[in-house]
């Protein structure tokens, strides 16, 4: 019995070997971290006259990285109801509180930077009104237009009856003209347009006391793809019946 009892010794000795390494393996290979509460809050958000606790929770990408690549909201009643609302990934989630829809109830504007430079940002709106989470579709500009014109110049429409913005782009002449976009001469070779980029950022505003709040929305233009940023365009905007009406918009060049 003491033969097989020392046979058995190495065996068992090896299997314990071949488990940690497995372990050891598993770890090296990473798991997805366990989700995190990122912050709570206390609103009442369904119009009852009582306060909800709102947890913002996500999931690291992984455990050295600030990217949540699964975030939501687990949201309780005081008398135990519960909804659960799936928001977009990104950097340093947050929610911010505001009667945006002018429903006499605060409704939850969810912001997340889409990159770690924090220039660009994802939104979702969402309304609790009568315990029923509805999403909110978010403005955006119906007509926006940049074009390339002779003599080193962008033309930038932001309205049918708005004047041209012009913009002077001749510091950078060479750059266009290695592109083919003009020649030597500043003649225009192709018709070119601006890249318009999506809303890169919101903001709730106060409109007055009398009409509540609003929403302030920030959009670049560029030259081109990512580069040569010739300004921003800052809308105003109200909700009213449904819908996002624009209150003023501007023409702000970059510096």
């Amino acid at each position: 019995m003491k033969l097989r009892f020392y046979a058995l010794v190495p065996l068992c000795l090896t299997f314990f070997i071949f488990s940690l390494g497995f372990v050891t393996f598993a770890n090296e290979k990473g798991e997805e971290p366990e989700p995190v509460v990122i912050k709570t809050y206390e609103e009442d958000i369904t119009g009852d006259g009582l306060k909800e606790t709102i947890k913002l929770k996500g999931v690291l990408l992984s455990e050295d990285s600030d990217y949540f690549h699964k975030v939501w909201a687990n949201i309780k009643g005081k008398y135990n109801q519960q909804w659960k609302i799936h928001f977009e990934s990104g950097y340093k989630p947050t929610i911010l509180f505001n009667d945006l829809t002018h429903n006499k109830v605060n409704d939850m504007l969810y912001q997340s930077a889409s990159k770690d430079n924090n220039e660009q940002y994802n939104y979702q709106l969402y309304t609790l009104k009568n315990e029923k989470a509805t999403e909110i579709p978010l403005p955006e500009q119906d007509y926006i237009q940049g074009k390339f014109k002779d003599n080193f110049k962008v033309d930038i429409r932001i309205s049918h009856d708005a004047d041209s913005e012009i913009v002077n782009i001749k510091n950078q002449a060479s750059k266009y003209v290695q592109l083919g976009i003009y020649n030597e001469q500043g003649e225009l070779q192709k018709p070119t347009s601006a890249v318009v980029n999506p809303i890169s950022f919101i903001e709730p505003k106060l409109i007055s006391k009398s009409k509540g709040m609003g929403m302030k929305s920030f959009q670049q233009i560029n030259a081109t793809k990512n580069t040569d940023q010739l300004g921003t365009i800052e809308t105003l905007w109200y909700y009213e019946k449904g819908d996002w009406i624009i209150l003023k918009t501007k023409w702000v060049r970059e510096d």
